[in-house]
């Protein structure tokens, strides 16, 4: 009885504090706890549905049957975000969901934890201390990428170098340091790296010599900043993940640049077939532009260029593809390996660079406006004697921002083979493709 008396007085309670002016929805799924809204718990949602069709590599398979193409759906991204603004002072972020499900992924996959920190702010917006599982890394101004408001159909994870390798699609268990003073904006961190040993995804082992790989030691600190200074509006520095597109909504020009460093967190053997140990080291500068060119109108262009220099040890290569299309291969298969993987990650230098252009609000009346694009990364890895190119076109259609929006993307990928000169080419006559059709839908 006694508990039921106060489960009544809980109901009660919470129906007076859902009538109160204090404490109301507005802006979305968004509850303010005081009068002038600076206390509020916020929750977002966010889908992204793929379409596609892939023009699988050479020799693909499925459980032992050959693919040479697919059509698939799959769920890209599901995410929902929980933060609360506690006081002036304390700020808590909380971020779950799942990435790339499709048709081959193991059935019934449970939520996970993307992020959960809390934070401090020391003074004013200065200097804000954090900690807990965290997305505030550096290298680049996309190592950490906002997934609701990305300018192309999928992410830079060119930038995302250690992706559920030495991470939790991105994220570390550590601390980090923000703030704003001026136009300066920056974030410094230091994380433990998971261990190799219990990623998800396959890592390659230590073989031959002078091919460095993941080293299977428990793993050193990891250390990570980036600083960008902000000639026009501000960016938030509220959530550590970088926005694609303003859709026309502010004027920003940022020059930024980042490093990532951890020692021993690779190894190789040496032509005396010596084991040595050596450090991930990872450096960019990139610039980001993004306006509108008529504030009414609201049409816009927006511009990202960066130089990334990686350094995994001698040698070192990563093939991936986004919710890989196949998971094998039969006979005389290529460099790349099954379904869409490409030589994505590596130790040498990257161009990447994407622009966009987005028309007035109000093209199609009620039914939005259009916003095409194109993106490309232009790499030059040891291990390869050619380069990779792998370039994107596509236009998104905003229905209702980027709460409903719709993309078509078409991506060109690089075949690369052993050659009779014993190096790794580009086979040119090779290329393949995937078209994807997105359905991003987000509250």
């Amino acid at each position: 009885m006694k508990k039921l008396i106060l489960l009544i007085a809980f109901c009660i309670s919470l129906n007076t504090i859902a009538q109160s002016p204090s404490s109301r929805f507005k802006d979305g799924l968004k509850i303010y706890l005081n009068d002038d809204s600076t206390r509020y718990i916020q929750g977002t949602g966010l889908a992204q549905i793929w379409f596609r069709y892939n023009d699988n590599n050479p020799a693909s398979a499925i459980y032992g049957t050959p693919n040479k193409e697919t059509f698939d759906v799959g769920l890209r991204r599901v995410r929902y975000q929980v933060m609360s603004q506690i006081n002036k002072k304390v700020f808590m972020y909380t971020q779950f969901g799942i990435n790339s499900f499709n048709s081959l992924s193991a059935r019934k996959p449970g939520l996970f934890l993307h992020d959960v920190t809390a934070e401090y702010k020391i003074y004013k917006n200065h200097i804000t201390l954090g900690g807990g599982l965290s997305g505030w890394n550096g290298t680049a101004r996309y190592t950490s990428s906002g997934v609701g408001n990305i300018l192309g159909m999928d992410l830079p994870t060119i930038e995302e170098t250690t992706n559920d390798v030495s991470d939790q699609f991105v994220r570390k268990l550590g601390v980090y340091a923000k703030g704003q003073i001026g136009g300066l904006d920056y974030r410094f961190s230091a994380a433990n790296p998971f261990p190799i040993q219990n990623s998800l995804t396959t890592v390659a082992a230590l073989s031959g010599t002078n091919s460095a790989a993941y080293s299977t030691k428990a793993p050193e600190m990891q250390y990570q900043g980036y600083v960008k200074w902000q000639f026009f509006d501000k960016e938030s520095n509220l959530l550590p993940y970088s926005a694609g597109s303003y859709l026309g909504k502010k004027r920003v020009l940022n020059i930024g640049g980042g490093f990532t460093y951890q020692k021993n967190a690779m190894w190789y053997r040496n032509a005396n077939m010596d084991t040595l140990s050596t450090p991930l080291q990872q450096f960019a500068l990139d610039v980001f532009y993004d306006s509108y060119l008529n504030k009414e109108k609201q049409n816009a262009v927006t511009a990202y260029a960066s130089f990334l220099n990686y350094d995994f040890g001698p040698n070192y290569i990563r093939n991936a593809g986004a919710m890989n299309t196949a998971n094998g291969t039969i006979g005389a298969s290529s460099f790349n390996g099954a379904g869409n993987n490409a030589p994505l990650i590596g130790t040498g230098q990257v161009v990447y660079a994407q622009a966009a252009y987005l028309f007035k609000k109000d093209l199609l009346g009620k039914n939005g406006t259009l916003q095409p694009y194109a993106s490309g990364s232009y790499a030059m890895y040891q291990k390869l004697k050619d380069p990779v190119l792998i370039y994107d076109i596509g236009v998104n259609w905003i229905i209702a921002g980027q709460n409903s929006k719709i993309s078509i993307d078409y991506q060109s990928r690089p075949i690369f083979n052993m050659g009779i000169d014993g190096n790794i080419h580009e086979t040119k006559s090779a290329r393949r493709g995937q078209i994807v059709l997105q359905y991003q839908v987000a509250f």
